[in-house]
């Protein structure tokens, strides 16, 4: 009964740091843009305020 309501609660929050940093290293081409994107997180690149 309530599975469409918290469907959609689950599509419309925000993703968090963390998944928004795993999305951004998942979407590297090779090892070594996967080591730039590491060092950019590491740097807080999302983790700004």
């Amino acid at each position: 009964m309530f599975t469409p309501i918290k469907k959609l609660a689950k599509a419309l929050r925000a993703r968090s740091v963390e998944e928004r940093e795993m999305a951004y290293l998942n979407g590297s081409n090779d090892r070594f843009d996967l080591e730039y994107r590491q060092r950019q997180v590491d740097r807080g690149l999302f983790r700004q305020l």
